[in-house]
């Protein structure tokens, strides 16, 4: 198991049946219901991509820097766009830049290098940029801590404007305009743009027309706030739906270019699309080379410079995939002779920078602890963090601040320099602080289920009709489901042995085609007729044109025939799906007693671990394998067989001069079938 518990939510069978008679599809249903919507009305505001978009003077400050970007432009002064290295940097860095020059504004761009620079406003650019003739600097994506980079525009002249939307710390830098939905003074009621959403809010103020921007920017809008992992809810789901709209026909050269050059160009961009083959592909020319690679194909008109551009992010992923490979496999080794317990926190000699991000993001999914991966060079060290299970990233290098040379970024991701000294005393304390935080009944590492199915309801479709709850991801996640007692028909590994294929099939199911990525080192665990449940989202594969449902496994552990119902027993209130599950019928405690009068004489006592013994008489008979235990325990209360169970295994004997007894003389029977 990769997580310590599955918590699955339960559902309304009323609110199922309101949600179909509604129009939505059975998985829909019960996916919306388990989350809490009740009926159509709330399920469509929930889905709706109509949101009104708020009014961008709402945001504190935005008058102020729309004056000064207004008197910038009367007065011809030579702007500067300074963005991130990231998508959402990248894309903020083209909206700003192209509005500002179809404005007729002089305009060029900075992004600093990640190696060279390092995140954010930095001393050496701003006087570098007013050697150029920069009267007015806009930032994007960063610029909130630039306490000290804001004294240097000062003293030179230099007008700044921030925009950014990152946490902020006491001090905010002394600018013209300081544009953040996370002051502590905000007036604005969405706290969920990234900075793409910012810079268009910028444009938006600008030009006095909302929907017009919207409608010339949503793509880079859309592609900006995936790849943040910002929440699709409110007016992000609106202009995002707009964008991903846009993307199945684009308009812009390089966006279109890359959506090609990624073979996708034929196939519906979906935000999975963004998240795994477009964004990591964007990421690739600030991670490897250098982000002006992106920003030069979203803004050229060139489509011999476009293609040649795209070719490039393409073949920069390829080896950004390679060194991921060598740093994942020296973080992995070490962490497999030294187990981490409450975070992981490693250090490595000439580790690449812009890549450990993504090592770190797997390591977290990994183990399921907030990761702090640490590239070393001389005496300082440069930090990528990922969080896990809602640890404050940004509160703990706050609390830590004195033992980093600076930081920045949010709750889930962040990044930090370190001098190498410091490093051992950092591990402690953050262990110590994740200790406390996990030992709280608010933070268990758990897998949260929407709900549990059964095989027969998994087709084609039913899965296409779960695009009703699209765009997912933050605010409105794609589903995640399980299955019970799933039959192993076939277990390989795939992709050169980096993942587990499984082919399953449950009672009344064709079988099913399952791949754990990043599971591959599982696949001498499992073997053919063993029992499994497995937690999944569910997708369409498409592969020569043929069209499957495909199971994308987020865990697998083998299926317990006690515990669903050690918890009946327990009292815990059950699922919908887990009453369903513990239903006794008459063929099934008949299945179980035969198989005991087949295995044992009259009066013989059985011994037996538990789980060997139900795996056999499930695999035996049509009982299932959780309805097992129930069946003995009602065998025992009729008289008819003598049961004595504890934690690992059963005794068992088979009585002699036994009464004729009705089944429904149990109780326990009559309860757990329903009556």
């Amino acid at each position: 198991m990769k997580y310590g518990a599955w918590n699955i939510a339960s559902y309304e069978e009323e609110a199922v049946r309101r949600l179909r008679a509604a129009g939505y599809g059975e998985l829909t249903a019960l996916v919306l219901s388990a989350r809490g919507f009740q009926t159509p009305q709330q399920a469509n505001e929930l889905l709706s991509v109509q949101e009104p978009l708020i009014d961008p003077f709402a945001m504190k400050e935005m008058d102020k820097a729309v004056s000064t970007i207004k008197t910038a432009l009367v007065q011809d002064q030579k702007i500067a766009i300074y963005g991130d290295y990231d998508v959402d940097g990248i894309t903020a860095t083209c909206l700003l830049t192209d509005y500002l020059r179809k404005k007729g504004a002089k305009c060029l761009t900075h992004i600093p290098g990640r190696l060279e620079e390092g995140y954010g406003l930095n001393e050496a650019t701003i006087e570098w940029l007013y050697e150029e003739g920069v009267q007015l600097i806009i930032t994007v994506d960063c610029g909130i801590t630039a306490v000290k980079e804001a004294e240097l525009c000062r003293e030179l002249g230099i007008t700044l404007v921030i925009t950014d939307h990152h946490e902020c710390k006491d001090q905010l830098p002394n600018a013209a305009a300081v544009v953040d939905p996370h002051r502590i003074d905000a007036t604005y009621p969405h706290k969920g743009l990234c900075g793409v959403g910012i810079a268009f809010k910028l444009a938006a103020a600008l030009e006095g027309d909302q929907k017009k921007i919207a409608e010339e920017y949503c793509d880079l809008f859309c592609l900006g706030t995936i790849a943040d992992v910002m929440p699709l809810t409110g007016e992000n789901r609106r202009l995002v739906a707009m964008g991903l709209e846009a993307l199945q026909q684009p308009k812009r050269l390089g966006v279109r270019t890359l959506v090609e050059a990624c073979d996708c160009a034929d196939k519906p961009v979906t935000a999975s699309t963004i998240g795994y083959i477009l964004a990591p592909r964007i990421n690739a020319a600030g991670r490897m080379e250098h982000a002006y690679l992106a920003v030069e194909l979203f803004l050229t008109k060139d489509v011999r410079r476009a293609k040649e551009l795209a070719e490039t992010l393409c073949r920069l992923n390829r080896d950004r995939q390679s060194i991921e490979l060598e740093i994942y496999r020296e973080a992995s080794s070490y962490l497999k002779k030294h187990p981490p317990k409450h975070a992981i926190v490693l250090s490595g000699e000439n580790w690449h920078q812009g890549v450990v991000g993504i090592v770190a993001s797997r390591l977290c999914e990994e183990y399921c602890l907030p990761t702090f991966l640490i590239c070393m060079s001389d005496n300082r060290g440069k930090a990528s963090s990922r969080s896990y299970g809602g640890f404050n990233l940004f509160a703990a290098l706050t609390e830590l601040s004195d033992l980093l040379e600076g930081y920045g970024g949010h709750e889930l991701a962040a990044g930090f320099t370190i001098p190498r000294e410091n490093i051992d005393e950092f591990r402690r304390f953050i262990c110590e602080r994740a200790k406390k935080y996990f030992e709280t009944a608010q933070s268990t590492k758990a897998l949260d289920i929407d709900c549990e199915l059964t095989g027969e309801m998994i087709t084609e479709q039913s899965v296409e009709e779960l695009s009703a709850l699209e765009p997912c991801g933050t605010g409105c996640a794609k589903p995640v489901f399980c299955l019970s007692e799933a039959y192993v028909e076939r277990v390989n590994a795939i992709g050169g042995g980096r993942h587990l294929r499984l082919r399953l099939r449950t009672n009344g199911s064709q079988s099913l085609h399952a791949v754990f990525f990043g599971g591959g080192t599982l696949t001498k665990q499992f073997m053919v007729g063993q029992l499994l449940d497995v937690a999944f989202q569910l997708n369409i594969n498409e592969y020569h044109s043929m069209r499957s449902v495909q199971l994308n496994l987020l865990d697998v552990r083998p299926t317990s025939p006690a515990a669903l119902y050690d918890d009946y027993c327990c009292g815990k209130l059950l699922s919908v799906a887990e009453r369903s599950a513990l239903r006794l019928s008459r063929a099934d405690v008949t299945a179980v007693w035969r198989y005991l009068t087949d295995l044992a004489p009259i009066g013989t006592l059985l011994h037996s671990p538990t789980e060997p013994l139900c795996t056999a008489i499930a695999q035996k008979g049509t009982c299932s394998l959780r309805k097992i235990l129930a069946c003995l325990d009602v065998l025992s209360e009729l008289g008819l067989v003598f049961v004595c169970r504890d934690h690992y295994s059963v005794q068992l004997r088979v009585l002699p001069d036994r009464p004729k007894n009705p089944l429904e003389n149990s109780r326990l029977f009559r309860t757990l079938r329903g009556d």
